[in-house]
């Protein structure tokens, strides 16, 4: 990809903080990109509706789930980053090296249906929160927010959109401020995090694959390599580290501070989400939250005001934050599929099948929310989807990572392949707990 494309409104890449001035290490902030964006964009509508229920339902008695989930997460997104960053390609391309040519099609066909589908519950929960903070019409609403989504992707080059998604990661404060506006009993929380309870019910199983399946979802491996992808681009004197090996030890620090903080975060503010529903809705007997009018309705008189705007305008800030990862990912994974140009450092009219399959995907998610889905079983179910595919595409990922022939001497190390098959074990292991309620 070229470092430059005309057409765009594009700063030359040495103004950016790591190409300044290579013998100084760069501010801790500048480190954080798309492993932050990532981990951000996991606490989606979708999470949110999934912790939601999960705290109304279960109290704290789920909270240890993000304790779990955190360095599995983090083992099969470092390894999706790795891919990007060493072949300076992202996962359809890599997997289409070692993978039959159907299999390839099947993993990019389902990863498009579950992301229009989170999509789609993704604008259904944002109208609906933003009608119900501000007034006005849901579905109106829910179509002006994925407009505004499209744009901005399609008028600002990545290194410009890049900072409006990074500022956006703040808008998820709002569910940690709520925790603290709210009545917690911390004790409880803090021990039902370290001190894991389990019930043998099919609620309990299917809200626990729920939890794994919006934190660990593939939208989050495909973007992130993509990302990676996009940054080589963007860096003028950055390349793929297969073909720039000096470049390795500092890119490699920086992939894993940028996932370690981005996946801490991500599941920290998850974390919040279940302890704040379990102090107000769990303890006040609300159990079913079944749209997120009923959750923030009902956390109206029993928080306030102020939590009642913070969870409302959080569903808002996050959604806008994971439009465009779930397009763009889907997008990028078809680009990639079908050897099209690709990457928001494109301009329109140099990658128009690229921008025609974001459109085309906002587009069906603005029908979805105008079909008057239920909001939270929407986003719910999404959760689970996202839970059973992604078992194949992160077998997939772990094989990419630890071949030679992909990677060539930046396979990854024994610790974090222990971590990305675990992480995949846990997600078979869940997805299997889940069927097995089911025939009970």
């Amino acid at each position: 990809m070229p470092p430059t494309e005309p057409g765009r409104d594009a700063a030359p890449a040495a103004s950016d903080a790591t190409d300044a001035d290579p013998s100084r290490p760069p501010a801790w902030w500048a480190l954080l990109g798309p492993g932050l964006v990532t981990g951000a964009a996991d606490d989606d509508p979708s999470g949110i509706a999934t912790y939601t229920q999960a705290g109304a339902q279960f109290g704290y008695a789920s909270a240890w789930t993000l304790l779990l989930t955190y360095p599995l997460m983090v083992g099969i997104q470092l390894a999706s980053a790795r891919i990007g960053r060493v072949t300076g390609h992202g996962l359809t391309e890599t997997f289409a090296r070692f993978c039959p040519r159907w299999l390839v099609f099947v993993l990019v066909g389902l990863l498009v249906v579950a992301n229009v589908i989170n999509l789609g519950a993704d604008l259904n929960a944002m109208g609906d929160a933003a009608a119900l903070v501000a007034g006005g019409s849901r579905l109106v609403d829910a179509a002006l927010l994925g407009l505004v989504s499209l744009a901005l992707q399609v008028v600002l080059p990545y290194r410009r959109y890049a900072a409006v998604l990074k500022w956006l990661t703040l808008s998820l404060l709002a569910y940690v401020a709520l925790a603290f506006a709210v009545h917690v009993d911390w004790p409880a929380a803090l021990r039902s995090t370290v001190m894991p309870t389990w019930h043998w019910d099919r609620d309990y199983v299917t809200t626990i694959v729920a939890i794994f399946g919006t934190t660990i979802s593939p939208y989050l491996f495909f973007w992130q390599a993509a990302q990676e992808v996009e940054e080589i681009g963007r860096v003028r004197r950055d390349r793929p580290l297969r073909a720039a090996p000096a470049q390795a030890p500092a890119q490699m620090r920086r992939i894993t501070i940028d996932t370690v903080i981005g996946m801490a975060f991500s599941n920290l503010v998850a974390w919040f989400m279940i302890v704040a529903t379990a102090a107000t809705l769990h303890a006040q007997g609300v159990t079913k939250v079944e749209s997120t009018t009923q959750a923030a309705a009902a956390l109206k008189p029993l928080a306030g005001e102020f939590a009642f705007a913070l969870f409302g305008l959080g569903i808002v800030g996050t959604g806008l934050l994971a439009l465009p990862v779930l397009a763009g990912s889907a997008a990028y994974a078809v680009a990639s599929l079908f050897r099209w140009r690709k990457g928001l450092e494109q301009a329109p009219r140099q990658a128009p099948r690229y921008y025609g399959v974001i459109a085309a995907a906002i587009a069906i998610g603005i029908a979805m929310s105008a079909a008057g889905l239920d909001p939270i079983g929407t986003l719910y179910w999404a959760a689970v989807i996202n839970a059973v595919i992604a078992v194949p595409v992160m077998v997939a990922v772990m094989l990419a990572a630890t071949r030679r022939v992909v990677m060539g001497r930046y396979t990854l190390g024994t610790g974090w392949r222990w971590a990305g098959w675990a992480a995949t074990a846990a997600m078979a292991a869940a997805t299997l707990a889940m069927f097995a309620t089911m025939l009970v």
